[in-house]
């Protein structure tokens, strides 16, 4: 058999120097570029300009509401009748409705303590306060902690079971749908939800109760969170920041121009005849809150956000349970969307402006485009546009009026302002984990379902890091806050790289200086990938 070389493989057009070979990359890039690249490339910059003038009056529009309502709508307890439980001497604590609180558990060793404590001293009368710990926890020595915790607080006198499942079927739908089972709630008229890193204010049952008590197309009163570990880390304060804009903008507008808005699962009081006329909790997503509350809507109930009535609770400060958090966020609202788009356009029970409200403002645009708007545009299609001058893209769609409009948008959290810009790198890199689960959510793909309980660390780490610290004769406010993760990301350092290499050519070549956003955010993704977010957790 004869010899066969490489140069018989290759036309004599295309000799084997380095220096033709890059020039014919060079025409056949130039010969492609013009009748194919540049139409696609035009057609998908309009397609994020149109997205982008969406997501901003969506986000305009609210503004104006929340601006509105601060100025000119009474505050709720105006608005609605809200009259202040007081006992009667002639009948007693009678007066008074019975309430069940609820505190699913699984394996909260950390805060498990914090919330049932808080849930026991609610101002409540004992006589019409029953608290339940339903507790999933695999385990049995966290189990055996939290059992006795429950019977230390029930030989002080306080009404309080402790109830555990064969399975974790449903996950925490499930385990607040089992708990819902038991007879001796049947007197029971509300219900309290608190996860188990929440401490409400001995207050809050009765701040809250007398809305659903006196307004009986009232289901839900949703209270706001309130961070106790907010200066924890940087992570946090760009959570911070994000949650602060959903309650003070989202949920606001939700409430005075609706009466309704997603359930954030914990922090609220549900009437139980809402719930149980809603179908009761199910586990066909991991937003079992958001989908008991859709459900509930379309019956015809009411929600009411109470912004001035503060939880305090936790947020996850380690970059992995971050993730874990915002891939069910993300996930679980377009897996929903899928399953009830159909019976929300053919209910019957509320109005055609609520339904459109519904499925374009809370899911379409908020839950399904604004993740997809974000990353795709600013970490693809942008700064593909410096390898093809042909395509311009207007700065007032990439750069004024989204900046304009996101400096108003952190008036919810005024402390963090001079963090807007990190806040915009970070939350850039966190559409594209966010984008991957929502894509997931509406194919049903194999992770669609996946349920990864959010780690509290709660005020063990924090006492023992200071005593580490104090022990090594360091401050703590100077202890080293980040560490490598888990593992490295490789996606964004992929997409860590591919910046680079955009941001190295439009400084060579480029006439905008868009160089200097593609090179802050590639860092940002480097920063990601190699893990150095949030807090070290000691070994």
């Amino acid at each position: 058999m004869a010899e066969v070389s490489l140069k018989s493989f290759i036309p004599e057009s295309f000799p084997l120097s380095t220096a033709d070979i890059t020039g014919q990359i060079g025409l056949l890039w130039e010969l492609i570029k013009v009748p194919f690249v540049v139409p696609l490339l035009r057609v998908a910059v309009y397609m994020g300009l149109v997205m982008s003038m969406i997501v901003s009056a969506e986000r305009l529009s609210m503004l104006i509401v929340v601006l509105f309502v601060k100025l000119f709508m009474k505050k709720p307890e105006n608005r609605y009748k809200w009259e202040p439980l007081q006992e009667d001497v002639e009948i007693g604590d009678s007066a008074f409705p019975m309430v069940l609180v609820q505190i699913p558990m699984y394996n909260e060793k950390e805060v498990y303590k914090i919330s049932i404590g808080a849930a026991c001293n609610l101002s409540w009368p004992a006589d019409r306060l029953l608290i339940q710990v339903l507790d999933d926890s695999s385990d049995p020595d966290i189990k055996d902690m939290i059992e006795k915790e429950c019977i230390r607080r029930e030989n002080k006198g306080v009404n309080i079971r402790y109830q555990t499942r064969e399975t974790r079927r449903g996950y925490k739908a499930g385990n607040l749908k089992e708990g819902m089972k038991h007879d001796y709630i049947k007197e029971c008229e509300y219900v309290a939800i608190f996860d188990a890193d929440f401490r409400p204010e001995p207050d809050f049952l009765r701040r809250s109760i007398p809305f659903l008590m006196h307004n009986p197309e009232l289901a839900l009163a949703q209270a706001r969170w309130k961070f106790v570990n907010s200066d924890e880390c940087l992570s946090t304060r760009m959570q911070e920041m994000s949650l602060d804009y959903h309650f003070t903008v989202e949920q606001e507008v939700g409430s005075s121009t609706h009466a309704f808005f997603g359930f954030n699962g914990t922090g609220g009081v549900w009437r139980i005849a809402a719930i149980n006329e809603a179908g009761g909790w199910k586990d066909r997503t991991t937003v079992e809150d958001m989908d008991l509350a859709v459900r509930a809507s379309l019956k015809g109930w009411k929600f009411l956000y109470l912004g001035d009535l503060q939880v305090k609770s936790e947020l996850p400060s380690t970059f992995k349970a971050y993730r874990s958090q915002q891939h069910r966020w993300s996930c679980g609202p377009a897996n929903l969307f899928r399953k009830m788009a159909i019976d929300i356009v053919r209910n019957k029970k509320v109005s055609l402006w609520k339904k459109v409200y519904v499925i374009y403002n809370f899911f379409f645009v908020r839950r399904i485009m604004v993740h997809m708007f974000n990353f795709f545009f600013y970490n693809v299609i942008f700064p593909l546009t410096v390898f093809v001058p042909e395509v311009d893209v207007p700065k007032w769609g990439t750069i004024y009026i989204p900046f304009i409009l996101t400096t108003l948008s952190s008036f919810g959290t005024p402390r963090s302002f001079h963090l807007l810009f990190y806040w915009i790198l970070f939350e850039n890199v966190m559409a594209f984990h966010r984008t991957k689960a929502t894509i997931i959510g509406l194919l049903e793909g194999k992770r669609a379902n996946e349920w990864v309980v959010t780690k509290k660390l709660g005020d063990a780490f924090k006492n023992k890091s200071n005593t580490e610290s104090e022990a090594q004769g360091e401050s703590p406010a100077k202890r080293v806050r980040f560490k490598l993760g888990d593992g490295i990301l490789l996606h964004e350092l992929e997409l860590a790289m591919f910046l680079y290499v955009c941001g190295f050519y439009d400084f060579l070549y480029g006439r905008n200086n868009y160089f200097i956003y593609m090179f802050l955010q590639a860092i940002a993704f480097t920063i990601v990938g190699f893990g150095y977010v949030g807090t070290i957790i000691p070994m």
